[in-house]
């Protein structure tokens, strides 16, 4: 009985050590990629930036005078107010080595700040529907909504309350918008926000 098992343990060491071992290769061999593909983006030169889609804050057809003096919507104002006046760009999804090889290295700060500026966009608005929503402005909270909808917005509370409002107005068909922008994401929350659409509509698979 002994032999069974001690051959047994020895073919288990066996395998374990080259699992390892290949693992440990995997690991260095992706390190090595990277750095090496690091290295080639700061040797990258600087590229025009005018294919960038430049997102502008709409402050004409937003709801900027709905529930104004409530705190927390006001606070949401200013953001957006601010804002509007940056530059912005939706970069979500890309590391800074990707920006770097697409638009060069002495172009990374300035990408940083645009895609800073998005993501903080994107936040503000889910934050201010949702706001507006509780109030009873849900005509008000869509406009919004649709807005972010429109810069590809990874947040995924953003598609869940779209989608509800969408339903409760009879209109369970823009669903299917919905989901074709889900699809199109570039961020990690894509198959998130997909599924989350698909669960509103299994009708949409």
């Amino acid at each position: 009985m002994k032999l069974p098992f001690l051959a047994s343990f020895i073919v288990f060491i066996v395998w374990l050590s080259f699992t390892i071992t290949r693992s440990r290769r995997v690991m260095e061999n992706q390190e090595k990629a990277f750095w090496e593909r690091e290295k080639q983006a700061n040797r990258t030169r600087k590229k025009s930036l005018d294919g960038l889609h430049y997102i502008t804050i709409p402050l004409d057809t937003l709801p900027m005078d709905v529930c104004a003096d409530h705190e927390a919507v006001k606070e949401c104002l200013d953001i957006i107010q601010t804002l509007s006046e940056q530059t912005i760009v939706n970069l979500t999804g890309y590391t800074n080595t990707d920006l770097k090889l697409m638009y060069g290295a002495p172009n990374i700060t300035a990408l940083t700040c645009y895609d800073q500026n998005y993501t903080l966009l994107a936040r503000t608005l889910q934050k201010w529907a949702s706001l507006l929503h509780e109030q009873g402005y849900i005509a008000q909270a869509r406009t919004i909504l649709e807005f972010a909808i429109s810069t590809h917005t990874d947040v995924s509370g953003t598609y869940r309350l779209l989608s509800s409002i969408y339903r409760a107005a009879g209109e369970p068909e823009k669903n299917a918008y919905l989901l074709e922008v889900a699809r199109t994401l570039n961020g990690a929350s894509k198959n998130i926000i997909v599924r989350i659409l698909q669960e509103s509509d299994p009708s949409d698979d």
